[in-house]
């Protein structure tokens, strides 16, 4: 399996990168630092350089053509600028999936947000704003006909994993590991038949392996 990864320099990218690496299948993304290039390359794992902001959608397609599935797990978060939100979160998954359709790649997972993460806080106007543009970025994905698949991980700590989740159409949000989430994502995209869904994803007591399967068979069991 060959996967495109978007934030694959990130927490979770990476962690998704190494594991599927380690398996023997091929991660590859975009870098816009050659040491985020090369730390990843003494991985074992291959960078395109570029930026998603700035790449024109044909040479996305480009970049991804020949890929078996898309993993975008970006995201500025706040913590450049509003705008750059906007163009990452908001519009990032949109322009990718355009590129996807024209590179003929159909598998796309996209790490999104719980919607109720940190309310009890009263996160500032930047945070909020995030909030927003992460949701449209999930209408925007929808509305393709790609087979796309959306989880929200709950708040993410950078705690080992425990390798057991709480996976589902509609969970209680609490907390869970990068290393977590990533293993569920890469379990994801080895279950085909699990896509147009959209999944909350957290901490919890059940094996991701047996946590994605017992969702495949519940999914299964209900199609007409």
């Amino acid at each position: 399996m060959k996967v495109f990864i978007i934030g694959i320099a990130g927490g979770v990218g990476r962690r998704v990168a190494q594991r599927l690496a380690e398996a023997g299948d091929e991660a590859v993304g975009l870098v816009r630092r050659s040491d985020q290039a090369q730390a990843l390359t003494s991985h074992g794992i291959r960078t395109v350089p570029g930026d998603l902001v700035a790449m024109p959608v044909d040479v996305l397609a480009a970049a991804m053509r020949g890929c078996d599935a898309i993993v975008f797990s970006a995201g500025a978060g706040g913590r450049e600028s509003d705008g750059a939100t906007t163009h990452v979160d908001g519009d990032g998954p949109g322009k990718l999936a355009a590129a996807a359709t024209r590179a003929g790649v159909r598998r796309f997972v996209l790490v999104s947000v719980f919607p109720e993460a940190w309310r009890e806080r009263r996160m500032d106007p930047s945070f909020e704003h995030y909030m927003v543009e992460k949701k449209k970025a999930e209408t925007q994905l929808v509305l393709t006909d790609l087979d796309w698949l959306i989880v929200r991980p709950s708040a993410l700590t950078d705690a080992p994993g425990s390798g057991h989740v709480d996976l589902g159409l509609a969970k209680v949000h609490t907390v869970i590991a990068r290393d977590d989430v990533a293993a569920t994502i890469v379990a994801l995209l080895r279950a085909p038949g699990l896509n147009r869904l959209i999944l909350e994803l957290t901490g919890g007591g059940m094996a991701i392996g047996d946590s994605v399967a017992a969702l495949a068979k519940d999914i299964g069991s209900s199609q007409p």
